[in-house]
């Protein structure tokens, strides 16, 4: 598989230390004027508990830089996020950071700012179709997709399986989010040596992000789609394990799962992995349910963010850019890819409760 397809790619993994040979004047910068000016960020969704970290770390690092800023969520209304671009156009943003409802959906609002000269950087969610997006910031979201493979692989002992086939089904994100593209296709290049050998089988054989797909990630979307795989497929035989883009999509096909009997020592729950280390789904993972997730520390994708936009606002050229691997449609955007971490119950406590990403309360330790 081309690699280099839209959205698709290795890329260059960087730590947010070494992106840019300016990022450590930032100490101190803050009280160096009362405003900058205004930035303005978009955010999809208030509903997600990743967002709202992902919005408060990019605020929070701007305004300690000196930046006013007007962050916004649409609440996954794809005209509010339309309304909300125009509008920091019009009250004159110094720069746009926008994680889009739609990839596809903001086209004009982009080249109304491009005609004003207002950089836009992608975040997490890369814009498509249009060659007024400046930079992408985000994780490398094909190694993503491989890390969700790896987490079946091992999960299921499909090196060593008791048994075959191993039954699984497939999960993918919304088709409108072209990081579900790289999620899916990670994913599925990983486990497709199992397929091809026999270890692995689809037991509805349902496959393609065109068919498995979440529209706008909605769990309660997954879980009917699960309940009606379990009733119409799994009447004679069990349910393995499951590929999941997303901790809510994990947990809801547990539900799903736990309510036709799953869970027990005869009937145990399927292997399940996921995305984004939600506190629900950590507590899952400490419980023995969902088997594992992936890490994508917002506060990294924050700073990256924060020292990137201040360096294209103080007239610093950003060096450390993968300048190959996204293509948006219209164009080859520039992009700063972080790495990302599986977390499972062996290493949960070591990768997200000592870093701080969530604290011993919170997940009720």
């Amino acid at each position: 598989m081309n690699k280099k397809i839209l959205g698709i790619g290795l890329g260059i993994l960087v730590s947010v230390g070494t992106v840019f040979a300016s990022g450590g004047q930032q100490s101190g910068r803050a009280a160096a004027s009362a405003s900058k000016g205004l930035v303005g960020v978009l955010m999809p969704t208030r509903s997600e508990e990743r967002w709202i970290k992902d919005g408060d770390a990019v605020k929070a690092g701007l305004e300690q830089l000196g930046y006013t800023v007007e962050l916004q969520y649409a609440d996954d209304d794809i005209p509010t996020q339309v309304r909300q671009l125009e509008d920091l156009i019009t009250k004159g943003a110094k720069a746009l950071i926008i994680a889009s409802i739609d990839g596809s959906s903001l086209s004009n609002g982009l080249a109304e700012a491009a005609a004003a000269k207002i950089p836009i950087i992608s975040y997490d969610r890369l814009l498509m179709r249009s060659s007024n997006v400046d930079y992408y910031v985000s994780f490398d979201n094909y190694k993503v997709g491989q890390q969700m493979g790896e987490i079946l692989i091992k999960g299921m002992n499909l090196d060593s399986p008791a048994k075959k086939p191993l039954i699984i089904e497939l999960f993918a994100g919304s088709p409108d989010d072209n990081n579900s593209v790289g999620f899916y296709d990670g994913a599925m290049d990983k486990l497709k040596p199992y397929f091809d050998n026999g270890t692995l089988l689809i037991g509805s054989g349902q496959q393609g992000r065109d068919v498995v797909g979440t529209l706008r990630w909605d769990a309660a979307e997954a879980m009917k789609r699960m309940e009606n795989l379990l009733s119409a497929y799994y009447t004679t035989q069990t349910l393995d394990g499951i590929l999941s883009p997303y901790d809510p999509i994990s947990l809801s096909c547990l539900e799903a799962c736990k309510a036709v009997g799953y869970g027990t020592a005869g009937k145990p729950l399927p292997v399940v992995g996921g995305q984004d280390c939600i506190i629900a789904a950590c507590k899952s993972i400490l419980a023995g349910e969902q088997y594992a997730t992936v890490l994508k520390d917002t506060r990294s994708l924050g700073a990256a963010t924060v020292t990137l936009v201040d360096n294209i606002l103080s007239g610093r050229t950003p060096t450390g850019l993968d300048t190959s691997s996204y293509h948006n449609g219209s164009k080859i955007v520039p992009s700063l890819l972080l790495d990302s971490v599986i977390v499972t119950k062996d290493n949960l406590i070591s990768t997200v409760v000592d870093t701080g990403y969530h604290t011993a309360a919170e997940l009720g330790l």
